[in-house]
């Protein structure tokens, strides 16, 4: 029989331990520790060391002799009266010579090919998974059933008597409590806040039990339907990798093949993270099984499709465009005018007495009125100031002015809500994150950051619809401000409402410039 080394192992009822084997079979035996098991009594109680042992055997025999020497026995007498348990009674003898004849017949009783040598979830089959689920949802049923009788047996509301008519009476009008005198007042409460400890104390302790046979019925169904789920993750997958070689020409195997391993890993941690939500009870442990393969579906299709019509991997345009249409996104320096894009990136080459002669002679120089923004804009970031360009002859009203000053810490405050309301949205994904992942202390800490990071963001939000409000006051046209109403709709998706207030704050103080610059 194998025993290793420097570690406990498992023999009958024993758990043995040597320091060093010795022997052409290893049958000498060095310092050893052993601890006897009792079926009626768990715990190390019985534990004998040797200094040396040998272990004997016949090939005919179900029986292991070993044989120990120089050694001591120690054993704690169990003792059911408290007076001897105080005591700590215990027996101790020393040896030169014990012999231990262990019975291996056990051992070889197991049937290695049965299929249900075990009753773990992972190792059922589709049979045994559905009757033990069946089992634990009875067994659930159950447990509350006979949860809510025992709550309700305590109340003893079944042995008051229903039949009682109840009169007012005419003369006491106080509190029925105050009929009774102060002991009998401290009996009661006494009564009273016992009986609703006890009751905690089984709800808690019955809460506990449920946790864990809910986690552990999870356990079962998530099991069951990874039977079926790996079929159909073959077959998607297969619809994934195999357009890839038909849609990535460039690169040789090493693109798609990068691909491949980034497609699939994004599979893996879907469904790890996804069944480790489930086991708690988080996630639908049904939905929890089949999301990563739910997620790959319509992947499959959209890859097999574009490869079937012979397109490229992606069409990145038809994605971008509508997207910089609603954000508004367009290259620098240029517009739009009656529907086609204008470009004054040929600003950039002007010198500054020229910049401002295009600011008032736009007309004549045959300039659409909307390229004076860019020009001023053009002449702010050459460090030159409102003041200068007044005393350089041009007329520049005090509301636009002060509207660009708003339309500054609009943007700016704006900008400081978006950081933060990033940070708090990633610091509370972590805490999922390392709350699934059984991380309780670093799940906690990341979502105290997030809750201030978010209330930093709100503060910050407050402010930039002030500031936006004070911009529109001073503005001078007759433009929709910031609608209050949608600023809310979008705080949880301020990622896409930062750029929608920074576009349309751009575009009305570009409107603003060309009425009061002249």
């Amino acid at each position: 029989m194998a025993i290793a080394e420097g570690q406990f192992n498992e023999i009958g009822n024993f758990n043995i331990k040597v320091d060093k084997k010795s022997g052409d079979r290893g049958q000498f035996l060095s310092n050893v520790l052993m601890h006897q098991r009792n079926d009626t009594r768990p715990g190390n109680y019985t534990v004998i060391i040797a200094e040396s042992g040998e272990l004997k055997s016949n090939p005919n025999s179900n029986i292991l002799q070993l044989v120990l020497f120089n050694g001591n026995y120690y054993e704690e007498i169990y003792s059911k009266k408290p007076q001897e348990v105080q005591k700590k009674p215990a027996a101790r003898s020393y040896f030169d010579t014990y012999t231990m004849n262990v019975d291996l017949e056990a051992l070889n009783d197991v049937d290695l090919d049965a299929k249900s040598y075990t009753s773990r979830y992972n190792m059922l089959d589709v049979g045994g998974l559905n009757y033990t689920i069946d089992s634990l949802y009875n067994n659930k049923s159950i447990e509350y059933k006979n949860l809510a009788e025992t709550l309700y047996t305590r109340t003893s509301i079944n042995t008051l008597n229903s039949s009682l008519t109840l009169e007012t009476d005419s003369i006491f009008k106080g509190d029925v409590f105050d009929l009774f005198n102060t002991r009998t007042k401290l009996q009661t409460v006494n009564l009273a806040l016992n009986t609703i400890s006890s009751t905690a104390q089984i709800i808690d302790t019955k809460q506990q039990f449920l946790e864990v046979s809910e986690k552990n019925l999870n356990k079962h169904l998530i099991a069951l339907n990874e039977k079926y789920v790996l079929g159909f993750a073959c077959f998607i997958l297969f619809f994934v990798g195999a357009p890839l070689g038909a849609l990535i020409r460039k690169g040789g195997i090493g693109l798609p093949l990068v691909i491949a391993i980034l497609l699939f890993l994004t599979y893996h941690f879907i469904g790890i993270f996804a069944k480790n939500s489930a086991e708690d009870g988080t996630l639908n442990p049904i939905l929890a099984t089949w999301l990563s393969t739910l997620i790959m579906l319509p992947l499959g299709v959209y890859l097999t499709t574009r490869a079937t019509n012979d397109k490229g991997l992606f069409d990145f345009d038809s994605y971008l465009n509508p997207i910089k249409k609603f954000l508004n996104l367009r290259p620098k320096n240029s517009v739009i005018i009656e529907g086609e894009l204008v470009q004054y990136s040929f600003l950039d080459a002007y010198h500054n007495e020229k910049l401002i002669n295009v600011i008032k002679n736009h007309d004549d120089l045959d300039f659409d009125q909307s390229i004076k923004p860019f020009a001023l804009n053009q002449l702010l970031k050459r460090n030159q100031t409102i003041e200068d360009l007044q005393k350089q002859g041009l007329i520049i009203s005090e509301d636009f002015i002060r509207s660009k000053k708003e339309a500054t810490d609009t943007v700016d405050y704006s900008k400081f809500a978006f950081i933060f309301y990033t940070i708090g949205v990633i610091l509370l994904i972590l805490h999922l994150i390392f709350k699934n992942n059984k991380l309780p202390e670093v799940a906690s800490a990341a979502l105290d950051l997030s809750i201030i990071s978010l209330l930093i963001y709100i503060l910050y939000f407050v402010v930039t619809f002030i500031k936006a409000s004070s911009f529109y006051s001073h503005l001078g046209l007759k433009v929709k401000p910031v609608n209050l109403f949608l600023m809310i709709v979008g705080l949880p998706l301020y990622g896409v409402s930062h750029f929608l207030i920074k576009n349309k704050i751009k575009e009305d103080l570009d409107r603003s410039s060309i009425l009061n610059i002249k």
